[in-house]
């Protein structure tokens, strides 16, 4: 079964697709050597199965602190964590992150960097059904023709392409991505971004992105996760962008419901900025 097929399947199948991700009452306090830092208190946030929710905020806010406790990579402090039902208590396969850094093996070539995630997850499929799968995630995010090339011979943007073909090749409930375009120039975080929109509608896949970035969130997003100030920050509140799929950018700047929501997350973190400067 492909990317696209799996996705589909469990999309229709008997999970509570109303809750796919869950968190109840998260806090997340880190030890420090000043002393105990509290950085996220009463997190509580449901995901749909599909659903793209886009997390933003003034820097310390904890936005990539809720990224990283989804991911397994954090235990919280209290509060619980939920996908697709079980509880999540460290990382797994279905729970796939893309960092602002690549990570890119720079001895191997693309199709390598990507085998290598899928060796890892399907170890248990024939090496043909494995290279498939490889070609087919390649073939995903349209750099079937860089299969063979290594990370110095590709642009920053084709990195970051491999990033999420390596993400999506091992099938993943949900796509996380801290901050996937923060590095590239504008011209090609457009483009990725346009590319991110198509892979995520074909895939049916549920994302979680987190983003500095007020134009990104709301192009890209179902909702959109405004968090408070840090330390003890939290969900300030949850904007629905019910904008047509597909989504042109070009139409979109001309379009006044775009343009409103957009303002609605400006007002919102100059609002908390204004807050914090007094």
């Amino acid at each position: 079964m492909s990317i696209i097929e799996k996705s589909n399947a469990e999309k229709s199948g008997k999970a509570n697709t109303e809750k796919y991700v869950q968190l109840e009452n998260v806090e997340m306090t880190f030890s420090t050597k000043k002393g105990d830092f509290n950085a996220l208190k009463d997190v509580n946030l449901s995901i749909k199965q599909g659903e793209f929710i886009s997390i933003i905020g003034h820097s310390g806010c904890g936005k990539s602190t809720v990224l990283n406790l989804i991911a397994g990579l954090l235990v919280p402090s209290s509060g619980f964590l939920f996908c697709a039902g079980r509880e999540i208590a460290t990382p797994g396969p279905e729970r796939a992150v893309v960092f602002q850094n690549h990570s890119l093996l720079p001895w191997l070539t693309c199709f390598e960097n990507v085998h290598l995630a899928v060796e890892r997850v399907f170890g248990g499929e024939t090496k043909a059904q494995q290279v498939a799968r490889t070609y087919a995630a390649l073939e995903l995010v349209g750099l079937s023709h860089a299969v063979e090339k290594r990370p110095n011979e590709i642009s920053g943007g084709m990195k970051q392409r491999v990033g999420i073909a390596r993400a999506l090749a091992m099938e993943p409930k949900v796509l996380l991505l801290d901050e996937p375009f923060g590095a590239l120039d504008a011209l090609t975080r457009a483009g990725l971004q346009d590319e991110l929109m198509r892979i995520m509608q074909k895939s049916g896949a549920t994302g979680v992105m987190v983003t500095h970035d007020v134009d990104e969130a709301v192009l890209l997003s179902d909702r959109i996760v405004m968090m408070t100030n840090g330390p003890s920050a939290s969900i300030g509140e949850i904007l629905t962008v019910d904008l047509p799929y597909p989504r042109k950018r070009l139409e979109l700047a001309e379009n006044a419901e775009y343009n409103h929501l957009r303002s609605e997350v400006l007002k919102f973190l100059y609002e908390r900025h204004a807050k914090k400067a007094a």
